[in-house]
C-alpha cells in the first residue's frame, strides 16, 4: 500500500519523489516557462538537491531552480511503507 500528501518542491528532503500536481501561477510567467521544460501536471519528479540551490529531475531532465521557484511547484510525494520503515 502506497500514501501520499501535496507539498512545495522545496520542503522536501533530496531523493523525494513524486508527481507536479499544480505549478502555482504567478505575474512573471513562471509557471510557463517551467511548462515549456516539461514541468507540468502528471510530470514524474525527483528531488536531488537541496543546497546550494534546488535541483531536480523532471521525466528525465535535470534541471536547477531557486528556493522560490522550487516552492511554487507542488508534488504530490510517493511514500512506500519500506521507505517509512527505513526513516525508523
Amino acid at each position: 500500500m502506497t500514501r501520499s500528501h501535496l507539498s512545495p518542491l522545496s520542503s522536501l528532503p533530496p531523493g523525494a519523489r513524486g508527481r507536479v500536481v499544480r505549478v502555482v501561477r504567478d505575474l512573471t510567467g513562471r509557471a510557463e516557462r517551467l511548462a515549456a521544460l516539461g514541468v507540468t501536471p502528471g510530470a514524474p519528479v525527483r528531488l536531488l538537491q537541496t543546497f546550494p540551490g534546488i535541483v531536480f529531475e523532471c521525466d528525465q531532465t535535470e534541471m536547477a531552480v531557486e528556493r522560490r521557484v522550487a516552492a511554487a511547484i507542488l508534488v504530490e510525494v510517493e511514500h512506500s511503507p519500506a521507505a517509512a520503515e527505513a526513516r525508523r
